[in-house]
């Protein structure tokens, strides 16, 4: 080779670039794999984190639907919390394993404080009736790095936090209230289910402050006032808002006097009082179990016949007599409290609103359960002794009247020991005979086709005669009409004994029929699932996610 073309051989070297990208990635490979490493761990610390805040948010979630303010609410929490829901951490490789770490779970009243998860403010495991909030964490998990462990821009140690309330609602429910009877002694109103079985007598207030044993309405939400609380208290499907229960439990009072909307409550007992007594647009049908202590000619006939009046529903002569046990009335509904049923000022009379629970059951069973027929206790004509009725019924000496409505409801129309559960009474009346019935005869007669034959309740049909009310300090509160965000202290399922009218016996304390309520304790109102159906309210619960 010539010198000429050797020299131009090294020029043409010297100036070839073809192989200058394989050093660029040489320089440039450790960035690259460590880049690769970054996002690799980043990915691992990312989905990690998701994991623990599903565990936390799953967590928190079914803790909270536990929190239906019983006794064990938040023992029962805790345990969904920790034991209901399974998670996995398949990004944490810190040799703890897959399953999620163990769980701290507090409860607490105030979503505030919920939100601050601290132990300030934490309930105890005895305070059930103030959860409302549960605050999860699901503790530190960590990703070891795996392709960049000298990297410190990302930190490995992961821990999650959810926030979760039981968004609730009442719905159907009557707009009643009561103000606490013994908010003095008992403001937190624990004294629910331990009074089951007693009578509580309740007069309507009015004026200025409300007082401990009055009973008031609630707002609808309705802009037509008192019609739209009798809608409320007399309709199957009433309009208005559901009563929300997340978080704190407030009410709405309603102003104005509102004498005659217990008229609404009547036609639970097949007393239709006047053309309002069930607004336009509405059904009002009573119980299936109508039993009351008011009779009306066993030829009446027509709407006026329905009313509460001296040609419709009205006293009997003989009405029962809380102190002659031993007499037969002609018409007894479940009477109440001996204690109540005495005048004020009669030597053993109620001077509080509750009662003791004493009421005649054999009284009570001897004047409606007259055998028509032969039966395994007698013979036709004779009536069920306090051993037969507590045979035939399987109930005890001290049941409640609730309990023996509930027996009549469920026995309806069947012949045990000689007589017709519910059935006509006295069988075979005439003419202008007072007779009591046990079934509803005035549903049928009203307006637009009547009423139908009596409601049964179901799982999806509320009892007419079981009401939720809402328990309210009203002193410390000073609750009046038109009185806005009212704390309710508890909400209280009642039994309807009787209807609301002047009696003879026992009189108004207030002078007119509508300014009173006597109603039997049941207990307090019970959570549930979506749907349930207790008395005349449908409770639906949600849990939902705070943070």
């Amino acid at each position: 080779m010539s010198r000429r073309g050797a020299a131009l051989r090294k020029k043409r070297l010297w100036r070839d670039e073809s192989g200058a990208a394989a050093a660029l990635y040489a320089l440039g490979l450790p960035a690259l794999v460590a880049a690769a490493g970054i996002a690799f761990d980043y990915a691992r610390v990312a989905a990690m984190d998701t994991e623990l805040q599903n565990a936390a948010d799953q967590a928190a979630l079914a803790a909270a639907t536990q929190l239906d303010r019983r006794d064990g609410a938040i023992a029962q929490a805790r345990n969904a919390a920790n034991q209901f829901i399974s998670n996995e951490t398949r990004f944490a490789n810190d040799g703890a394993g897959r399953n999620v770490s163990s769980l701290t779970v507090r409860f607490y009243a105030t979503q505030a404080a919920a939100e601050a998860c601290t132990d300030t403010g934490a309930l105890a495991d005895t305070a059930s009736a103030q959860a409302a909030f549960v605050c999860v964490q699901a503790n530190t998990r960590t990703a070891n790095y795996a392709l960049t462990p000298i990297v410190g821009a990302i930190k490995g140690d992961i821990r999650a936090q959810a926030v979760a309330g039981l968004g609730s609602a009442l719905c159907r429910t009557p707009p009643l209230m009561i103000c606490n009877p013994i908010e003095a002694s008992d403001p937190d109103a624990n004294f629910i289910n331990g009074f089951a079985g007693r009578g509580l007598f309740v007069v309507r207030g009015g004026g200025g402050m409300w007082s401990p044993g009055n009973f008031g309405y609630l707002d609808t939400g309705l802009a037509n006032g008192a019609v739209g609380v009798q809608m409320a208290l007399g309709w199957v499907s009433p309009p208005g808002n559901c009563i929300s229960q997340t978080g704190a439990d407030t009410v709405d009072t309603e102003p104005g006097n509102m004498a005659s909307v217990t008229e609404a409550l009547n036609t639970r007992f097949d007393i239709y009082d006047g053309n309002n007594a069930c607004q336009d647009g509405g059904t009002c049908p009573p119980s299936l179990n109508a039993r009351k202590d008011v009779v009306r000619d066993a030829n009446a006939n027509g709407n006026n016949s329905c009313r509460i009046q001296s040609q419709g529903w009205r006293e009997p002569t003989n009405s029962y007599d809380p102190s002659a046990p031993g007499t037969i009335p002609t018409a007894m509904g479940h009477p109440r409290d001996v204690c109540h049923a005495l005048k004020v000022g009669q030597p053993g009379a109620c001077t509080t609103a509750f009662g003791d629970g004493n009421w005649h059951r054999d009284t009570y069973f001897r004047t409606h359960y007259l055998r028509t027929q032969n039966g395994t206790g007698g013979g036709a004509g004779t009536r069920w002794s306090a051993s037969d009725w507590q045979a035939n019924t399987g109930l005890s000496s001290t049941a409640t009247r609730f309990q023996v409505y509930q027996w009549e409801l469920e026995n309806a129309g069947r012949v045990i020991d000689g007589v017709q559960v519910l059935g006509p009474s006295p069988a075979g009346a005439t003419g202008n005979t007072p007779v009591n019935h046990g079934t509803p005869i005035c549903s049928q007669l009203q307006r637009n086709g009547g009423f139908g034959s009596g409601v049964v309740p179901g799982t999806n049909i509320a009892d007419r005669r079981r009401l939720s009310v809402a328990v309210v300090n009203c002193t410390a509160n000073r609750v009046s009409g038109s009185s806005t965000g009212v704390p309710v202290q508890r909400w209280m399922d009642v039994f309807l004994v009787q209807p609301s009218m002047a009696r003879s016996n026992t009189g108004a304390r207030r002078g007119s029929a509508q300014d009173e309520i006597y109603v039997e304790v049941i207990g307090e109102t019970i959570g549930g699932s979506s749907g349930e159906t207790a008395g005349a309210v449908v409770r639906r619960d949600l849990p939902y996610l705070v943070k």
